[in-house]
């Protein structure tokens, strides 16, 4: 038995929150290793719908859950997600949920400055959550971090070095300075509460992993807004691949295990960036609504295309992914053809990957292969002989073209309507 990675190999929303409950039942801890409130994970359970931006997905299963130093975490977004998980029932306190010491937070002034750029010529479609800003500062090294919290005198220091920096490009874009005094004692308001979530969370998970507990790693987001191998700039701010589960938790690299990379049986991506299989007609409109796809967070629309194998094969290859959870297959149970993008067509040329020129991305024309639908329902299946011959062959397709074999199966938001062709957690 091995501890598992799920992490997203599109654009972010492919529903790796009903795949991580799925499989959180068979899990005993569940570790969030990157990202912050601005990943937004839905979860249907016995039909009520819980929406989550920062806590792990197992914390409603009532699992013993981290968040890693991967994070950036807004404390008040965090203590307001705690109190409305307690106010639906779901019992989230310090013995079951438990926050790496070293975690850089989210503060009001990034806000600020992620949302006054958005108004500019450099907009890129974030969701205003101030998670780049954040990230900015952790690797500048003038991070406040939870455990400052902790020493009032380090807290102040802190402060004073954040706001040197940030006032003067607040200044800058002309927008009034952060109150330094303000700001300081609102941290130390929420401070207490806070630090009782505080822990070593990398000590933690390695007793749990000697101990023989088996682990569960939610990534955030998806491959292709991986700030390293993503389609810059149109990026998130932090390492989205599986190898971010070691760094972002501080477990060791060796320790991992299956790599589980989780996406749509289309393709979808918010805000701004290329997307060459997408869809700007009717059926793009069809495949929205029918998919109910709107931003978890944002709540914007989400723009829709087909499936773009040459896209996840190499989010494949990058992640070292060893097998693929396939989702929401029913939402194309009513097309009479489906295409699938087999490659790209570069000025005359043809490609096999995304390459990183992002004037070479924005004139990919996709390649297409077409495929008879099945004009029947999925929507609920849970074997793979429920479902229609054409629709094994579809999946059988994607197999071949992104060289990976199909895990899982999903056929609609519930829980159960859940197909497993092999065990991740034993392969």
């Amino acid at each position: 038995m091995t501890n598992v990675a799920v992490v997203g190999i599109q654009w972010g929303d492919e529903g790796k929150g009903k795949i991580v409950d799925w499989l959180s039942e068979r899990t005993d801890i569940v570790v969030r290793f990157q990202g912050g409130h601005n990943a937004g994970h839905t979860l249907v359970i016995d039909g009520t719908t819980y929406k989550l931006n920062i806590l792990p997905s197992g914390i409603v299963r009532g699992k013993i859950s981290f968040i890693g130093n991967g994070v950036v975490l807004d404390p008040w977004a965090f203590l307001d997600e705690v109190d409305r998980l307690n106010e639906h029932g779901v019992p989230v306190t310090p013995d079951t949920l438990r926050v790496a010491e070293n975690v850089p937070l989210v503060l009001p002034l990034h806000r600020t400055l992620e949302r006054t750029r958005e108004t500019g010529f450099s907009a890129i479609g974030t969701t205003g959550k101030g998670i780049g800003p954040a990230y900015e500062d952790k690797v500048a090294r003038r991070s406040v971090r939870v455990c400052d919290l902790a020493d009032n005198a380090v807290l102040k220091d802190k402060v004073n070095g954040l706001l040197i920096h940030h006032n003067a490009l607040l200044r800058g874009m002309y927008q009034p300075e952060i109150n330094k005094t303000s700001l300081i004692q609102s941290l130390q308001n929420l401070a207490p509460r806070l630090l009782l979530y505080m822990d070593v969370v990398w000590q933690k998970l390695e007793s749990y992993h000697l101990a023989g507990k088996r682990i569960l790693f939610e990534g955030a987001q998806g491959a292709m807004l991986d700030v390293d191998h993503g389609t810059y700039p149109f990026v998130t701010s932090s390492n989205t691949v599986a190898a971010q589960a070691a760094t972002g938790s501080g477990i060791g690299a060796g320790n991992i295990g299956f790599v589980l990379g989780v996406c749509k049986a289309y393709t979808t991506r918010v805000g701004a960036g290329p997307f060459p299989s997408e869809l700007k007609d009717a059926l793009g409109a069809q495949l929205g609504e029918r998919g109910s796809e709107f931003g978890t967070v944002t709540g914007r629309r989400r723009r829709c295309g087909w499936f773009d194998a040459v896209l996840v094969r190499q989010a494949i290859k990058i992640g070292g992914i060893k097998g693929i959870a396939l989702t929401k297959l029913d939402v194309l149970d009513v097309f009479k053809k489906i295409k699938i993008c087999v490659r790209y067509n570069l000025d005359g040329e043809e490609l096999d990957y995304m390459p990183a020129l992002i004037s070479a991305q924005a004139r990919l024309e996709p390649v297409y292969e077409e495929l008879e639908g099945w004009e029947a329902s999925t929507r609920g299946a849970q074997s793979w002989a429920q479902l229609p011959t054409r629709a094994r062959r579809y999946v059988r397709r994607i197999e071949e073209l992104i060289e990976s074999p199909v895990t899982m199966l999903s056929t609609s938001p519930e829980r159960k309507s859940t197909i497993l062709l092999s065990d991740p957690f034993r392969d």
